[in-house]
């Protein structure tokens, strides 16, 4: 499986629902169990098998966004900032990035899935998630 934006955020973003920069926006960390469903995942409470473990708490991490205009290339590019589980004991498979309105996870709306490829592991270490690729809307 590929890294994701889910259909919903698609539209959402279209209607104002998610505003990249000044929304809270997190990441959590899903195992290899988790499918990914662009068409039928929209909410928080649709991911599954979300990572257990030392240094690590349910729902995950902020993660800041900031939004540029490339009028060169005509696109929108959101850049993530680095989200570190420090000291921690974990295995992911991916992540998922959602905004988080700090209530029930059927609120929160989905961005994207962040696939890892293989498992990532931390033992009493910094777990870091790095999205090197910024998200690109052409």
């Amino acid at each position: 499986m590929a890294s994701v934006l889910y259909n919903s955020f698609k539209f959402d973003l279209f209607n104002a629902n998610i505003n990249m920069e000044t929304d809270t926006l997190k990441a959590m960390l899903v195992t290899s169990a988790y499918t990914p469903n662009v068409d039928t995942h929209n909410r928080r409470d649709d991911v599954t098998n979300e990572v257990t473990g030392t240094g690590y708490t349910a729902g995950g991490q902020t993660i800041p966004c900031a939004v540029t205009q490339d009028n060169a290339l005509n696109k929108a590019v959101a850049t993530f900032t680095d989200v570190v589980w420090g000291s921690s004991s974990i295995t992911a498979r991916g992540a998922v990035i959602y905004k988080s309105r700090g209530g029930l996870a059927s609120a929160d709306e989905l961005v994207g899935y962040i696939d890892f490829v293989t498992d990532k592991t931390s033992v009493a270490s910094d777990f870091t998630l790095r999205i090197t690729a910024p998200l690109d809307l052409t």
